[in-house]
């Protein structure tokens, strides 16, 4: 057996001795899409982390170990419905996300205003101040910037489809241009 069959065979045993003793708290995996790498992680609760390259992968799986769990662990299995879904998202076969998602990174005003996020219908768009209205807080336009710049979930939280009031796009964890292929990607007039 090869030295790269040996350590996949490893890593193997190590993540299915991980999930059968209860010791794999955060599992991720990264997949390849039209806007660049992309990092999933979910714990037993749900999809918890959806991370651009931008981010920096390696510094994603240190908050996760910081703020969830250290025992973080490459670990695809548990994330294959995600992934499928995100592959339909971005091959424009699916407008919804029907999978668990943990909460745990966001809190108060934060999570209300992301939870707000899931409303906006795709292929629409609304403005913070839109977004600001439909909560407890209608005045509170900035925090619900904020909430969209510290998303721990983009894409399947679409902040993307927040811009400002009058009308331009704004800013987006991702970038720019990831922001634009979304929303360009959710136009009615895309094929």
């Amino acid at each position: 057996m090869s030295d790269e069959a040996t350590l996949a065979a490893l890593n193997y045993r190590l993540r299915a001795t991980a999930e059968q003793e209860g010791l794999l708290d955060v599992a991720y995996r990264t997949i390849d899409t039209p806007i660049g790498q992309m990092l999933l992680a979910a714990t037993d609760a749900g999809l918890v982390r959806v991370a651009f390259a931008t981010e920096g992968l390696d510094e994603v799986l240190q908050q996760l170990a910081d703020q969830v769990s250290p025992r973080v662990l490459l670990a695809p299995r548990r994330l294959d419905t995600a992934a499928s879904q995100l592959d339909h998202y971005f091959a424009g076969d699916q407008a919804t996300f029907d999978i668990p998602l943990d909460w745990q990174l966001s809190a108060g005003f934060r999570r209300e205003a992301l939870r707000q996020l899931q409303q906006i219908g795709y292929g629409t768009t609304q403005s913070y101040a839109q977004v600001a209205a439909a909560t407890s807080s209608p005045r509170a336009v900035r925090a619900v910037g904020t909430a969209c710049a510290t998303n721990p979930l983009p894409i399947v939280v679409p902040c993307h489809r927040v811009t400002k009031s009058d009308g331009t796009r704004g800013n987006y964890r991702g970038g720019i241009a990831a922001k634009d292929f979304l929303l360009d990607l959710e136009s009615p007039a895309a094929p």
